[in-house]
């Protein structure tokens, strides 16, 4: 009985000899320097163990959903440009061609007319909107004929004194005056000229 109490009281020493020996604090100071082992990294550096995409028991990373590989251009590098998109070129500069410049001077000539005396047709010279001449291309001829058409000529020509502009000149229509004994020439002579006008104007 008495080797039972001390065996009894024996292990109740020891067990509290232990306990005491494990809590106090110089041991766990020695337990907590200890360098503690690190977890293998599967995956490699960079990369945390445990991170999605890993499978730590496997070391071998495994497929995730949410994990894809980025898709965007690394910097410094261009493009593709996309299908369908035009390069356009800049807009040459514009041709210059340099013309004569047309004359505003222009002959026009009237419809002839027929008179018992003969045929009777004008031309008109025109620069800009004003008849600068005017001139009887064809007037009748013999006898007195020559008389009369050169008094027509003399007074709607012009062709009389020098600087002496004609009355077609100088009225810039066909209401003219008629030469006296020369009235079918005077008259076949404004129906020429009023028809150069009308082409004219």
């Amino acid at each position: 009985m008495r080797r039972a109490l001390l065996a009894i009281t024996g292990l109740a020493a020891s067990t509290t000899a232990l306990v005491v020996f494990k809590g106090s604090p110089g041991t766990s100071q020695v337990a907590q320097n200890l360098p503690t082992a690190q977890p293998v990294n599967p995956s490699g550096p960079g990369t945390e163990p445990g991170a999605p995409g890993t499978d730590p028991a496997a070391g071998t990373p495994t497929p995730s959903g949410s994990a894809k590989p980025s898709t965007s251009p690394k910097p410094g590098k261009t493009t593709a440009r996309p299908s369908g998109t035009r390069t356009t070129k800049a807009p040459s500069a514009p041709r210059t061609t340099t013309k004569a410049p047309q004359s505003t001077t222009r002959r026009v000539t009237g419809n002839g007319f027929e008179n018992e005396y003969g045929y009777v047709q004008v031309q008109i010279v025109v620069s800009g909107s004003r008849i600068v001449e005017a001139v009887a291309l064809s007037l009748p001829s013999g006898g007195e004929s020559d008389i009369h058409s050169g008094d027509v000529r003399l007074a709607y020509d012009g062709t009389g004194a020098p600087g002496t502009p004609s009355e077609v000149v100088r009225k810039q229509n066909a209401n003219l005056n008629t030469v006296s004994g020369a009235t079918e020439t005077s008259n076949s002579y404004k129906q020429s000229l009023r028809s150069a006008i009308e082409q004219a104007f």
